[in-house]
């Protein structure tokens, strides 16, 4: 029904959805916003191993790592973080190693593995925000008529 230029609209306009949402995010969300790409890519892998689709599948895999090894991995402070810092990054190079032989294998069960254990490590992200973040997400600032307001030529 639609064509091509109409997907790729679409696409843009969730390029575009998915960028203000990172300039919008603290931290924390962007950390969880990097735990939602990787599941997505790897939620899509499996869609493509049943498919057939071996082009597909070898993207969002390999997107799926970059996501673990560029975002998730990278992100980790291992001096300030000490064992536990250390320890995630074990869990990471470890699901890496398992969406390489799920890759190369054509395995949904090693893709299911490691999307159990972003889903626990999401959770577990999740009920750590922080208090403002929360806080700010349950109830919006509220507007005060008499605090100062930038002004332009054009308001009235």
């Amino acid at each position: 029904m639609f064509g091509t230029s109409a997907r790729r609209g679409a696409n843009a306009y969730a390029a575009v959805s998915i960028e203000t949402g990172v300039l919008a995010a603290n931290p924390h969300k962007l950390i969880v916003m990097l735990f939602d790409g990787a599941l997505l890519a790897l939620s899509n892998a499996q869609q493509q191993i049943t498919a057939g689709n071996v082009p597909g599948k070898g993207k969002s895999i390999s997107h799926a790592i970059s996501i673990i090894e560029s975002g998730l991995r990278a992100s980790l402070d291992k001096k300030a973080g000490g064992e536990l810092a250390g320890n995630l990054d074990s869990l990471y190079e470890y699901m890496i190693i398992q969406l390489m032989y799920g890759n190369l294998h054509n395995n949904v069960g090693k893709i299911a593995e490691v999307q159990n254990l972003l889903k626990d490590l999401k959770g577990a992200w999740e009920s750590i925000a922080p208090v403002s973040a929360a806080v700010a997400e349950v109830q919006p600032a509220a507007y005060d008529a008499l605090a100062p307001r930038k002004m332009s030529m054009f308001s009235a």
